[in-house]
């Protein structure tokens, strides 16, 4: 439940436009819905601004379609991460009103991008390193910033980096995702006055180490406001960035 929803029960209430018995059956399933294998929480939205969001990696495509009506009903949108395209096609059988991206890797419902001046820069080191950046991207965007996308300006290239400096000083938050040896957020911390939230891809020949290499070298950053967090977390790195950017004035 939502707190305008809240709000508009209460109200209701209060106008007696809805009975006593009517607000505590609504309020009977505000702190979660059980389903059996999982436990639903509805109470998030009040508490952090956001619903449950599902991690689809382990989960049955049924699984993911049970928890996916129970959010959709209860709170209009949805967000899955780590869907992959089979399962996906499976969940939209049962829930056809959700949509899936296929290089994020990502179902939604209510995903509506807002139009106007970036608050949220996501950057791409190289193209393979996109599902990560479209995660982070499509996240940021359900939480309600706007997003520009600046893909494949690694540090072979620095120019290409050079030729966004303006897009780069605008944005109120950076997320700058990269492989290999993961320097591009060091470079781009060097250059904005703006946070910058640092995604190691496990992409890379085998000294990477699975996304090691540039973790390590992301945590070693002589760069102040340079945070990092895990390896392909695409989703929270993009979360963390709506959530700074909604809270910046």
């Amino acid at each position: 439940m939502r707190e305008e929803d809240l709000r508009a029960l209460l109200e209701g209430v209060r106008a007696g436009e809805t009975s006593l018995e009517e607000a505590i059956g609504h309020l009977r399933a505000l702190p979660f819905s059980e389903l059996g294998f999982a436990k639903v929480d509805h109470h998030r939205e009040l508490r952090t601004g956001f619903p449950e969001v599902i991690f689809g990696l382990g989960k049955t495509a049924l699984q993911i379609a049970a928890i996916a009506s129970s959010i959709v009903q209860a709170h209009g949108r949805l967000l899955a991460t780590r869907v992959a395209p089979e399962v996906a096609a499976a969940v939209m059988q049962e829930v056809p009103e959700l949509r899936y991206h296929p290089e994020a890797r990502v179902l939604t419902f209510g995903y509506a991008p807002r139009q106007g001046t970036p608050e949220v820069a996501v950057l791409a080191a190289g193209t393979s390193d996109l599902p990560v950046a479209e995660e982070a991207a499509i996240t940021a965007e359900m939480r309600g910033s706007t997003v520009v996308r600046i893909y494949d300006v690694g540090v072979a290239g620095l120019h290409r980096l050079l030729h966004h400096q303006e897009v780069l000083q605008a944005a109120r938050v950076l997320v700058v995702v990269a492989g290999m040896e993961g320097a591009l957020p060091s470079v781009v911390g060097g250059l904005v006055p703006r946070p910058v939230i640092a995604v190691p891809t496990s992409i890379g020949y085998g000294a990477s180490f699975g996304g090691l290499a540039a973790l390590l070298a992301m945590l070693n950053s002589c760069v102040a406001g340079v945070s990092v967090v895990n390896i392909d977390n695409g989703f929270g790195a993009g979360y963390l960035a709506g959530m700074i950017a909604g809270s910046a004035t």
